[in-house]
Formats: C-alpha cells, sequence, structure tokens
C-alpha cells in the first residue's frame, strides 16, 4: 500500500513537471518576438516555430540549434517573401530550393545597395566615357541627357551615322544628373547637349521635391553648359495617362504621382525661361498630347515611356532643335 502511495505522488509529481513546461513553452513562444536583435557577429536570429515569410534580404539559412541565421548584408528587408521550409529538424532550410520571390528580393536588394554606394550612378559610363575620343573639330557631337525615355531610345536606329551621345539613366531626378553632369557631358567636349528631365523629380523618385528645386537644378546644368561652351536643347517633359498596362496587364496610374497641371507649369517655366536666355526650347509636349490633355494613347504602352511610334514623333523635332542650336553657335 505504501509502495501504490509513492508511486502515485512520484506519477502526480512528472505529470505536474510535464504541465508546467508546457506551460512555459507556450509562454516562451508567444512572448518572444520572431526577430532577436543583433548579435557580436552581426546576424540576426529567427526561432522559426513555423514557416514565417523571411525578415531579410539574405533570407535565411538554417543552423544546427533550432533557429534561422539571417546575415544582414544589406540594410533593406525583403518582408513578406517566403523562403523558409522546414526541415525534419525543425529548424528552417535554405539552400538549392531558394524560391523565385526571394531570389528576386535578394537581386532588388543588391541593385538599390549598388544605388546607395552610387547615388547619382557616377559608374555607369565611367568606361564608356573612357573609351570614347575627343570629337572632331567638325564634328557636330550631341549628348543627351536623361532618364528612362533617353535611356531607352536607341539613338543610332533613329539617327544612323550621327554622333549622338546616349547618356540616360534610368529613374534619375535632377540632382542626380547634375551630380553626374560633368564627366557625362562636359568631359565629352560636345557642340550640344539636350536635357530631358523633370519627370521623376515630380513622381518623387528620389523623394519629395518642388517645382522651384527643380528649375533650380536645370538652371544649374544649363550654366554648367554654357560655361563650357556647350549649346542647350532644353526638353520638355512628356506627357502621362493613366491607360497604361503593366507586365501583368494591369492598368498603372500615372497621374496620381505625376500630376498634369505640374507637368504644364515645369513645362511653360522651361519655355519661358530658355526664351529669356537665349536657349532652345524643345517642345515635345505639345506633339504628344491629346485634346484631354494626357499622353496620346498610340504613343505608350505604359502611359510613361515612348513607344516606337513614341519615338518617331520625337525623333524630327530633336533633331531640328540640334540642328538650331548648331547655327545659334556659329
Amino acid at each position: 500500500m505504501k509502495q501504490s502511495i509513492v508511486t502515485c505522488l512520484i506519477l502526480l509529481t512528472l505529470m505536474g513537471s510535464a504541465s508546467a513546461q508546457n506551460r512555459s513553452r507556450s509562454a516562451l513562444q508567444s512572448a518572444t518576438p520572431p526577430l532577436q536583435s543583433q548579435s557580436a557577429y552581426g546576424e540576426a536570429f529567427y526561432f522559426a516555430a513555423s514557416p514565417l515569410p523571411c525578415v531579410g534580404v539574405s533570407c535565411i539559412e538554417g543552423s544546427a540549434y533550432g533557429e534561422a541565421s539571417y546575415f544582414a548584408a544589406s540594410p533593406l528587408p525583403c518582408v513578406g517573401v517566403s523562403c523558409i521550409e522546414g526541415s525534419a529538424y525543425g529548424e528552417a532550410s535554405y539552400g538549392a530550393q531558394e524560391s523565385q520571390d526571394c531570389a528576386e528580393a535578394k537581386a532588388n536588394a543588391a541593385r538599390l545597395e549598388a544605388r546607395l554606394k552610387d547615388w547619382p550612378a557616377l559608374g555607369r559610363y565611367r568606361d564608356m566615357n573612357g573609351s570614347l575620343p575627343t570629337p572632331a573639330g567638325d564634328e557636330n557631337r550631341a549628348v543627351f541627357l536623361g532618364d528612362s525615355i533617353t535611356d531607352g531610345w536607341k539613338l543610332a536606329s533613329y539617327f544612323p551615322g550621327k554622333p549622338y551621345v546616349n547618356r540616360g539613366i534610368s529613374g534619375q531626378t535632377t540632382p542626380q544628373m547634375l551630380i553626374r553632369f560633368r564627366p557625362d557631358v562636359i568631359a565629352l567636349k560636345p557642340k550640344i547637349v539636350v536635357i530631358l528631365a523633370g519627370t521623376n523629380d515630380i513622381g518623387g523618385n528620389t523623394g519629395p521635391t518642388t517645382l522651384p528645386a527643380i528649375e533650380d537644378n536645370l538652371v544649374s546644368m544649363i550654366e554648367l553648359a554654357r560655361a563650357g561652351g556647350i549649346g542647350v536643347v532644353v526638353a520638355s517633359v512628356l506627357p502621362v495617362n493613366d491607360s497604361g498596362k503593366d507586365k501583368d496587364g494591369k492598368t498603372i496610374n500615372r497621374t496620381t504621382r505625376r500630376p498634369p497641371e505640374q507637368i504644364q507649369a515645369l513645362n511653360e517655366w522651361m519655355k519661358k525661361y530658355a526664351a529669356q536666355n537665349d536657349l532652345i526650347y524643345l517642345d515635345y509636349f505639345s506633339a504628344m498630347v491629346d485634346a484631354k490633355g494626357f499622353l496620346k494613347e498610340d504613343l505608350s504602352g505604359d502611359g510613361l515611356h515612348p513607344n516606337e511610334k513614341g519615338y518617331a514623333v520625337m525623333a524630327p523635332l530633336v533633331e531640328q532643335a540640334i540642328a538650331t542650336a548648331i547655327k545659334k553657335k556659329r
């Protein structure tokens, strides 16, 4: 009898201990945040009780201790990218089965990191600038400076045999172009520079700005060009529309980020400034706008960037503007 009582007490004690452990484990899981603080080795630890989105651009590697370690190689998170798979040991594993979403997030993070290291993208054309020969005395070299609209323009196809140099960079704004104006324009010794900029400033690509700030950057580029004996063609910002489609066929809203009234106000300032300072104003806007004030639908597939037909409208206009600017220099 006494032995039975002792046995029961031992069993009850063990059951109580197990129950307390379960309660402690549950409390610990609910109280522990998914991502702990940085360790002395520069990584963060995530206790993977279940497959969750990875919080970190380098994604997650499984350790032998049931947690996943994230090596913080980039300052930006890839929130919402599911790249964790539960292993037989209860930890997260990451390897050859990397998801497409995670791969895209890592690639995007690498691009963002590169942009942070070279914000004005001075390295984009460094090698090309170095290998570009000095223009001959009678060469009417023209540099096209701009954003993606310029970057995507195949100048050799539209102007065969012309000494036109493309120095557009997708996504750029006027402060970025101003920083690279000397290596990408002045150092190339062109007779003419065609500046097409401003739409990404209005769109807030590098943060909020104002029309006077955009105008100041344009004036600074113009003054640098004229100080270097380079003729200036200042081009209007193109209109936009909300009829374009993205790669998934969904409609893209352009006019919210790029209000037509701001585009028109900036263009009016450019036109007035050009007239007051003996510059060539290149009016793409009037040739590409519809009766409602938007970019003609047949000239663009996404409501912002010209298609082949759009560039075909722009080509004779810029060629005439360059010719006029060269005559003014003589």
